[in-house]
């Protein structure tokens, strides 16, 4: 995609209805082998795929990125490995037995010394891993995002309810192609073809939409040149 050097570049973070994205930090929370067997309000495929492409876009804007897991060696098995893939600067935070993340004093440090205010956060279970941390951080003043797609339950229910309390709460539940958006800002950058793979990546049928998009260009490119 060519840039449109007329669109406005200034950062969504003016708009207050937006977030800052240089006033972020992703939290990723307990995407483990083990505990994605438990979920059943989102396909465990989708949900390694948004999770995987929240990652990338950190990369893109270099925004810091930090995991946890609980009880990696234990039945909640490992972290996803496309999480570093994707993020080869994100930043694990080990946990000693602690359900909630944000009662981890060496998690909450490394989240404070950031220096971020916005904490952008997805993991499995989204009512407990992904709740608890958000509500916590929300009382000590942070503004809080949680990545619904990007974050898995044990059932639809369960995801219905804490929505719910996070958004009565206070928090602002989202979507992975919504963050993707608030991000990226413009169609500016010099990298607009990674920009756009995330939106293929979340929205298979957006992937199809620049295949044809492409595919007609192409062919308009050699017509004009046996013409």
């Amino acid at each position: 995609m060519t840039n449109q050097n007329n669109t406005n570049t200034e950062s969504n973070g003016k708009n207050k209805a937006l977030f800052d994205p240089t006033d972020a930090v992703i939290l990723l929370l307990d995407h483990q082998s083990g505990l994605f067997q438990t979920v059943k309000d989102i396909s465990v495929s989708e949900l390694r795929t948004n999770t995987k492409a929240l990652a990338k876009a950190a990369t893109l804007l270099n925004i810091p990125v930090i995991t946890s897991s609980s009880v990696p060696d234990g039945p909640n098995g490992p972290l996803m490995p496309e999480i570093q893939e994707a993020a080869p600067h994100a930043v694990f935070v080990p946990r000693t037995g602690e359900i909630n993340a944000w009662d981890n004093e060496l998690f909450v440090k490394t989240v404070r010394e950031t220096g971020k205010k916005t904490l952008i956060i997805a993991g499995v279970w989204t009512s407990v891993c992904v709740a608890f941390p958000a509500l916590a951080a929300l009382a000590e003043g942070c503004r809080v995002y949680t990545v619904m797609d990007a974050s898995g339950d044990v059932s639809e229910f369960a995801s219905r309810i804490t929505i719910a309390r996070l958004a009565q709460a206070g928090v602002v539940p989202t979507s992975i192609n919504a963050v993707v958006a608030e991000f990226q800002q413009h169609w500016n950058h010099e990298n607009n073809e990674e920009w756009a793979a995330l939106y293929a990546m979340v929205a298979p049928n957006y992937g199809a939409v620049i295949e044809s998009f492409q595919k007609a260009q192409e062919v308009s490119k050699k017509a004009a040149v046996g013409s």
